[in-house]
């Protein structure tokens, strides 16, 4: 299946960025098909410090301990109305 082409006007800066973003064997097709898809979280490795990432972490872990507590709260509640 054979698909159709566009083309389109991009300035000097985002040609350069364009190309810039371009891997080894890989079409402007492809890269904008890339770039405007879904991030992959291999493309996310490497964008935090280890602080960042130590901090992320840590808020992720409070979060989860929060949402557990509310969780074990409410079965209690639950059980308590259902005696």
């Amino acid at each position: 299946m054979h698909m159709g082409t566009k083309t389109i006007r991009l300035d000097d800066e985002a040609y350069d960025r364009l190309k810039h973003r371009k891997g080894e064997g890989e079409s402007f097709s492809d890269v904008v098909k890339r770039l405007a898809g879904e991030r992959s979280f291999l493309e996310l490795a490497g964008i935090l410090s280890d602080e960042q990432a130590d901090a992320v972490r840590d808020a992720v872990a409070e979060l989860r301990e929060r949402e557990n507590e509310q969780m074990a709260a409410r079965r209690a509640e639950f059980a308590g109305d259902h005696e």
